[in-house]
C-alpha cells in the first residue's frame, strides 16, 4: 500500500532548541539526539519517543527571522513523488513556498501551502521501504491529531481530497463557529478541519502529541516557561486536550485520555 497521504514527520523551528529540548522533554518524554549539520551548516536534532523518531528539531535562523517567521511547528505528508505533487497543489490554487530539493539519505521535500495559506511539507522519502507500519497515534509522546483551522471544510476539504484521497468522516455542528470536520486516511481518523475563527492571525496545522495526564501536563507546561491558552476541556470520545504555546512561542497542543 502506498503511503501517499499519510503523516510521517513533524517539525519545530525554534529560536532556542537546547530550551525547547528541555521542554518537550519534560512533558512529553522525548530524548533528544543532535544530528550533523544540515548543508548550509544549521543544527538538526531527532526527538524520539521510546526509541522512535517522532520529529526533528532545527534552529530559527537569522534569514527566517527577517521574512517574519515566527517560532512553528510543521507537519510532513508523504507523497509518491515531490514535484508531480508540487505542481498538483499549484494546479488546485495552492502555493509553492519552497521548491522541492533534496536531503540526501532522507528524501525530497517541499514546502507548500493550501489555498486559504495553511503551511504544510510534503516528501518522498529515501529510499522507498515498501510501506511504513501505521503510527501509533495512542502511544505516549506520538502525535495523536492533525488539525486544521483554515477554510470552512464544506469548500476547503476538496483540496486535502484531490491531493492525498483524504475521506470525510463524522461532521460535528459546532453552532456559529461552523462544522468540525473529521477526516480519515490509510491509517484511519487521523484529524479534522473548520474554518479558522476570525481572531485568530492566519490559517493553521496544530498537532496534538499526546501524554498520560492532562492535568500534571498542564502543570509541566506553566512550569516550563510555555502557556496554556485553552484547556483543559472535554472532547467527544474519551479524550481531553489543551492548546498551549512553548516558552519560544510555538503553539502546539496535547491529548490525554480521560481518567
Amino acid at each position: 500500500m502506498s503511503d501517499h497521504g499519510r503523516w510521517i514527520w513533524y517539525e519545530l523551528i525554534t529560536p532556542d532548541m537546547d530550551g525547547a529540548k528541555r521542554f518537550y522533554g519534560d512533558l512529553l518524554g522525548w530524548t533528544a539526539q543532535d544530528l550533523p549539520p544540515m548543508a548550509d551548516g544549521e543544527p538538526y536534532a531527532v526527538l524520539s519517543a521510546d526509541g522512535n523518531g517522532v520529529a526533528g528539531i532545527m534552529n530559527l535562523g537569522e534569514a527566517m527571522k527577517a521574512e517574519g517567521m515566527p517560532p512553528n511547528w510543521t507537519g510532513y505528508i508523504c507523497v509518491d513523488d515531490c514535484d508531480a505533487a508540487s505542481a498538483k497543489v499549484k494546479s488546485l490554487g495552492g502555493s509553492v513556498r519552497r521548491e522541492a530539493w533534496d536531503i540526501p539519505g532522507i528524501g525530497r521535500i517541499a514546502i507548500v501551502a493550501d489555498p486559504a495559506g495553511a503551511v504544510f511539507a510534503i516528501m518522498k522519502p529515501t529510499p522507498p521501504d515498501g510501506g511504513r507500519p501505521a503510527p501509533d497515534s495512542t502511544a505516549l509522546g506520538q502525535c495523536g491529531w492533525h488539525e486544521l483551522m483554515g477554510a470552512a471544510p464544506e469548500t476547503g476539504f476538496d483540496f486535502y481530497a484531490q491531493m492525498f484521497g483524504w475521506t470525510k468522516d463524522e461532521a460535528m455542528d459546532m453552532g456559529p463557529v461552523g462544522t468540525y470536520q473529521l477526516y480519515s486516511n490509510q491509517d484511519g481518523q487521523v484529524g479534522a478541519m473548520m474554518k479558522k475563527p476570525a481572531d485568530m492571525p492566519m490559517p493553521y496545522w496544530g498537532f496534538y502529541f499526546r501524554v498520560a495526564d492532562i492535568d500534571a501536563a498542564a502543570a509541566k507546561i506553566r512550569a516550563g516557561g510555555g502557556q496554556v491558552l485553552n484547556g483543559p476541556m472535554d472532547v467527544p470520545g474519551d479524550d481531553r486536550i489543551i492548546n498551549a504555546t512553548d516558552p519560544q512561542g510555538a503553539v502546539f497542543s496535547i491529548v490525554a485520555k480521560k481518567a
